[in-house]
């Protein structure tokens, strides 16, 4: 059965895939969505995650390149800024708790990522919630 997590991670391949076609068809991505997790309310979670990091990408990259220290989006891994773009979503622009958001986000890394990417990402995202706190 899948779950919130497995839509996370059809989210992450289409943002991946997102960033490396830039001019491909959203309607390919929705039906992978769709054929990949079935379930409608989950079909819908990873289409608002997507539709999401889209319409906020630009917002979402710069407050991501504004702290991660001494690395450009260009030279970070493409699955890392996938990861990134929704984990930070997530944090900012969401209704998931950021312990939650920051955990996926991490699981997410280690399974599309490097051995670095999980302590990457958890690097980032934990200052981007940092400089939310007041």
């Amino acid at each position: 059965m899948p779950t919130r997590r497995q839509a996370r991670q059809v989210a992450v391949q289409v943002l991946y895939q997102d960033d490396m076609n830039p001019g491909s068809n959203p309607a390919v991505a929705d039906q992978m969505i769709q054929d990949q997790l079935r379930e409608p309310e989950l079909v819908e979670f990873a289409r608002e995650l997507v539709a999401g990091v889209r319409r906020n990408r630009a917002e979402l990259d710069r407050q991501i390149s504004d702290l991660a220290a001494n690395w450009t989006l260009d030279r970070m891994a493409a699955t890392d800024r996938a990861v990134l773009r929704l984990g930070a979503f997530e944090i900012l622009l969401s209704e998931t708790p950021n312990t939650v958001a920051i955990d996926e986000a991490i699981e997410l890394a280690r399974c599309f990522g490097s051995a670095q990417s999980a302590s990457f990402v958890n690097g980032i995202l934990d200052r981007l919630i940092q400089q939310g706190e007041p």
